[in-house]
């Protein structure tokens, strides 16, 4: 049943209904859109715009056909042109006339906003609590490596010692920051559009404040033509799903990097890794390379609806129906992925003596040892530039800063041997070069604790929301 026939002459082509037939894919928000219906019913019949009876009769068969969709009962067949034209079908099936008076007021634009609302509201949900698990596997890792040494790179080189707790404690950093966008996010989708009508408001009095009530938003569009026309919230949706993407491939890179042999830091568990066809000996970490790859598959959505949007005249265009599979798909991937890397995590190896042995290799106390020429009372650039010939002198001996021998140290030192003590080889340890940051945000235990401290009480407040 076509909602929109009386006024063609023609039957639509074949070819061109497959093609213009949304209900492939937008049948995933037939619970939305029976609650949405519910909701417009129990208005229609309490503004007296349809009768009492007729409001509890379409209420009732609304609630069976959404009983009998999840039960299997009722098949979700695709002879239909969308999910809003299945249900509306379904119910003049089961209570005739009664069912076509649901529409009285109401248009399928201002209808697939309100599905699409709903829908995104609760995909923000469910996403958000899957990266508080994953925040809270990362901070129980973090707690069992206050103390494990690791080098810190820029431009992929070894830069300074850090510990894998700070290193990891980025990557919880991030994901807040994912949190925390997404609840923004849902601020502005929040906004029940319902009312609006194709794009003029309608001439019914519709309770507009009583729909929203009823269906859980905070507030109400304030322009109907920006109501069915807005695609925003999808976009800002899937802009925060391709930064959790970013962050969890940067991540991925990590773990993908540090499984190789060259560093060895790691070891992806087998049951989070496959092998090869050809060679018996590989051990690819292929969960880690696919979660990688999918993020250009949600940036892609996100470009995808942005081009779509960029050129649209007010108010709604039927290009704006390809909004659906773009956010279902980066929706679906995006929790997968972070489901799956949160479990393949969880199961990952540590390997503590290769990066200790790593950070001591490629002079990452030269920065120390650059300090303590400043603190002894020299310029930072003639202690930088100091600090540089005497790794250049450890490298021509292939050795380390700390294997230097004092005359060795005094002689680059020339003029300013005088300031040289003992406790230049303390201060340049690996160990103390953590602990001496103790600043907020630095390596340091100390520190270390505190910021696991202020996530987990990050943790336990949204929780509470």
């Amino acid at each position: 049943m076509k909602l929109w026939g009386g006024r063609f002459s023609k039957e639509i082509n074949g070819k061109a209904n497959d093609f213009n037939s949304s209900f492939g894919f937008d049948k995933r928000l037939y619970k939305h859109d029976i609650t949405g219906s519910i909701a417009y019913a129990k208005m229609l019949g309490k503004q007296g715009i349809i009768s009492e009876e007729d409001s509890i009769l379409i209420i009732k068969s609304l609630e069976s056909i959404l009983g009998d969709i999840e039960s299997g009962t009722l098949s979700m067949d695709s002879a239909h042109e969308d999910i809003h034209s299945f249900v509306e079908a379904e119910l003049v099936k089961r209570i005739g006339e009664a069912g076509k008076r649901l529409h009285t007021g109401r248009s399928r634009n201002d209808q697939t906003a309100l599905d699409m609302r709903m829908y995104v509201k609760d995909e923000i949900n469910e996403v958000s609590q899957l990266i508080i698990a994953l925040m809270e596997v990362l901070l129980k890792t973090i707690e069992k490596h206050f103390n494990t040494i690791m080098p810190g790179f820029t431009h992929m080189q070894k830069a300074q010692p850090v510990t894998l707790a700070h290193h990891l404690m980025a990557y919880v950093e991030m994901f807040k920051r994912d949190y925390e966008r997404l609840r923004d996010s849902y601020k502005r989708t929040d906004i029940m559009p319902l009312g609006s009508g194709a794009l003029a408001s309608t001439v019914f009095n519709i309770d507009r404040e009583f729909l929203r009530e009823k269906l859980g938003f905070s507030s109400i569009s304030a322009n109907s033509m920006d109501a069915v026309s807005d695609r925003d919230f999808c976009i800002e949706y899937l802009s925060c799903l391709s930064l959790v993407m970013m962050h969890l491939s940067r991540f991925c890179e990590e773990l993908i990097i540090w499984s190789t042999d060259s560093f060895n830091f790691i070891s992806i568990s087998d049951d989070f890794s496959t092998g090869s066809s050809i060679m018996p000996q590989k051990k690819n970490p292929d969960i880690a390379e696919l979660i990688r790859g999918k993020t250009g598959r949600v940036y892609g959505s996100l470009m995808g609806l942005l081009t779509m949007m960029k050129g649209l005249p007010l108010s709604y265009n039927k290009d704006m129906q390809e909004d659906k599979e773009a956010v279902f798909d980066a929706s679906d991937t995006v929790k997968t992925s972070l489901s799956v890397f949160t479990s393949m995590f969880s199961a990952i190896e540590f390997y503590e003596k290769t990066m200790y042995e790593s950070t001591l290799s490629s002079y990452t106390n030269a920065t120390d040892a650059a300090d303590w020429l400043v603190k002894k009372g020299l310029a930072f650039r003639d202690a930088h530039e100091i600090t540089g010939k005497l790794v250049l002198y450890a490298i021509d001996k292939n050795i380390r800063i700390e294997e230097l021998s004092a005359d060795e140290i005094k002689n680059i030192l020339n003029e300013k041997k005088d300031i040289f003590d003992n406790t230049f080889f303390d201060a340049i340890s690996i160990e103390k070069s953590v602990e001496a940051r103790s600043l907020p945000g630095g390596p340091a235990e100390s520190a270390m604790k505190i910021a696991v401290e202020n996530a987990r009480r990050f943790i336990e407040n949204v929780r509470q929301v």
